[in-house]
């Protein structure tokens, strides 16, 4: 019962989260939104009996959002765009006490109801952090490794990306500041 209440609230948050990151013109509406859809998708893991994958998912993928969140705010002036009125303190409040409720059922779920099987056999005398590591080591060992190479060659594409802009910036900069040593000499 929790659980299928659980699923439905977290798809339809989830859903909603994602479809604000996407059509949101606002970096930080989008990166808030972005961040918090992952904070739900850890609770499916969770619902699922999958706690490694929650922390994994929370740990991984909410601190790299944060990260990326960071940046944002230090590379683009986002918050020049943002001009916040509260018209409605009621709605606010109802929000509030709805995400309140959200978290408390999050935690009472698992007191009340019993754990559901994973899809997946789970090997007598191991964990639940060592199942994951034999079915994805054995099952799932190539896309691991697929998906750890294409990770890498996104970073060093962004590193490589990001080493040009800053090229371009100083060159720029520089020639600014040649002009107004320029200027500064003819007076």
């Amino acid at each position: 019962m929790y659980e299928a209440v659980a699923f439905y609230l977290f798809s339809v948050l989830t859903i909603g989260l994602f479809l604000i990151t996407v059509m949101s013109k606002n970096v930080l509406y989008a990166m808030t939104s972005l961040a918090a859809g992952m904070i739900l998708i850890s609770g499916f893991f969770f619902i699922l009996g999958a706690d490694f994958l929650g922390v994994v998912q929370l740990i991984v993928y909410v601190g790299a959002i944060m990260a990326l969140y960071s940046f944002a705010m230090m590379f683009f002036d986002a918050t020049r765009d943002i001009k916040e009125k509260n018209t409605n303190p009621a709605l606010v409040f109802l929000l509030g006490g709805l995400s309140a409720l959200v978290l408390v059922l999050m935690f009472a779920a698992p007191i009340h109801s019993e754990a559901i099987q994973a899809l997946y056999p789970m090997h007598e005398g191991v964990g639940n952090a060592q199942d994951v590591g034999i079915v994805l080591f054995t099952k799932y060992l190539v896309p691991f490794e697929l998906a750890a190479v294409m990770l890498l060659v996104a970073m060093i594409a962004g590193i490589i990306l990001a080493g040009k802009k800053m090229d371009q910036s100083l060159t720029e900069d520089m020639s600014a500041d040649d002009e107004i040593l320029i200027q500064k000499d003819e007076k």
